[in-house]
């Protein structure tokens, strides 16, 4: 018999850590088993490196564009690609610094650095030691989904595992996958001047459902690099260079994105050894508002078990385990609303209930054009649609998608009204500032309320009515 321990986490990312905040709530006798580098997924190689990138890709757009209006005394911008990633790597370790630190000492000399396998469901094994466990939680997190027709040729293919460690990009890229990943990494590539030829297997773009958005965005992309969309890629080393067939195109590139998505960290995790039977993927059953395996002292949070790879739901799913881990029985815990946002130019934004979700049901869209919308044309932004959807009948807000300026806070916006169950009446009385993006949400509002009956119009308030000063005279 091992040493005993209360839980077991496995896997120091967002999910194990937000976790243990929960765990060491009740019990210090925990142990952390973590294989591979400290830092989060998110802060080494995801999230903030990527953000770091884009943010230097759109100030050199910018720029182009204000030496093509004339305000710069010259239109060409020079960018030192290799000045761009020391400064993304600078950022990168600060962040990831920091999350090692911070995992450093919440573990308080109880991380086990190795690679965990499960033998049972109440035992773990770590290299030649191992451990009686009440509770594990496995948060083991994703990696991105590479085939194995690529194994020839690696070296030239890039993945957020190696591509924010390149001391520069060559002239031609080809981005396998136009999801989160390859729109982001893809637009900001080719605004640093490299030669983009973006590939999707389906004709849709950043995990969009409504066509006309979806539309949108393919106009917008189309614009800065060349996209194939409704044909599987295929690649081929051709000695020195690659070449991604794609139905009846073909286009030779230096190396490839592998963006087509993430798969769980389940290998040699020893799942099988908990005696239940595993899906296609190996995942085990689990209830996805407790996280429990099946009926086993075992729970499953993060990316590692493919519900959600978006940081926010990992943090909530690593608190939902690690409050359940302490308890004789576990709770049910409602989900946030989903939000999703990918940052590229237009940003773009899915909140609530999709298109593709509301396609059968009695809604009312509610469209704004920011082509015309004031703010956006001002800084010259003004490009791209917002949809919200609407119950027909109790007119409350379900969801929506867009791409345009600053989603990402419309977003926001939107998440916190789906919370609040808020009808478009309500939303109409929140005050909108002018000039701002937010005025395009409301736009999107009025056209709701001009669709329907108009007995049942919202009646947006006067000045006077919505202020607690009485008339002026």
């Amino acid at each position: 018999m091992g040493k005993q321990v209360q839980v077991l986490i496995i896997g120091a990312g967002s999910a194990g850590l937000s976790a243990l905040r929960q765990v060491k709530k009740y019990t210090e006798n925990f142990i952390l088993i973590n294989h591979g580098p400290l830092g989060t997924t998110c802060a080494r190689v995801g999230c903030m490196p990527s953000k770091a990138l884009i943010h230097v890709a759109n100030a050199c757009h910018k720029s182009r564009l204000l030496g093509e209006k004339g305000f710069l005394s010259s239109r060409q911008v020079s960018v030192d690609i290799s000045a761009v990633m020391k400064h993304v790597r600078k950022l990168r370790d600060f962040f990831a610094g920091g999350m090692r630190d911070d995992t450093l000492e919440m573990a308080n000399g109880k991380l086990l650095d190795g690679r965990a396998q499960i033998v049972g469901p109440d035992r773990v094994r770590v290299g030649r030691e191992e451990f009686t466990t009440s509770r594990i939680i496995i948060a083991t997190g994703s990696r991105p989904i590479v085939p194995e027709a690529w194994e020839g040729f690696s070296e030239l293919v890039l993945t957020s595992a190696n591509l924010f460690e390149q001391e520069d990009f060559p002239k031609r890229v080809g981005v396998i996958g136009l999801g989160t990943i390859g729109l982001e990494i893809g637009q900001a590539l080719s605004r640093l001047g490299v030669e983009v030829h973006g590939f999707a297997r389906r004709r849709v773009f950043g995990g969009l459902t409504d066509p006309e958005i979806n539309s949108a965005v393919a106009a917008a992309m189309g614009e800065e690099f060349v996209l194939y969309a409704g044909d599987e890629a295929e690649v081929e080393d051709m000695g020195n260079y690659l070449l991604v067939r794609a139905g009846d195109k073909s286009v030779a590139v230096d190396k490839i994105v592998a963006s087509s998505g993430v798969i769980p960290n389940l290998q040699g995790l020893g799942l099988e050894n908990l005696g239940i039977e595993l899906d296609d993927r190996g995942l085990p059953p689990f209830n996805s508002n407790t996280l429990q395996v099946a009926d086993l002292p075992v729970f499953i949070a993060g990316d590692v078990n493919g519900l959600s790879p978006i940081l926010h739901e990992a943090l909530d799913e690593g608190f939902i385990a690690g409050v359940n881990c302490g308890l004789d029985e576990p709770r049910n815990f409602c989900r946030r609303v989903p939000l999703k946002i990918v940052f590229s130019d237009p940003q773009i934004a899915l909140v609530g209930q999709t298109f593709e979700q509301l396609g059968h049901t009695d809604v009312i869209i509610g469209r704004s054009d920011f082509s015309k919308q004031s703010r956006a044309r001002v800084e010259g932004r003004n490009l791209g649609l917002l949809h919200i959807y609407v119950d027909r009948d109790s007119m409350r807000f379900l969801g929506a998608e867009m791409a345009v300026p600053d989603a990402e806070h419309l977003a926001h916006l939107l998440a916190l009204a789906l919370q609040n169950r808020m009808t478009v009446a309500e939303m109409l009385q929140m005050p909108f500032y002018h000039p701002t993006v937010e005025e395009g949400l409301r736009t999107a509002l009025r056209d709701v309320a001009q669709q329907m009956p108009p007995d049942n119009r919202p009646v947006e308030l006067t000045l006077c009515q919505s202020c607690p000063e009485p008339p002026l005279s």
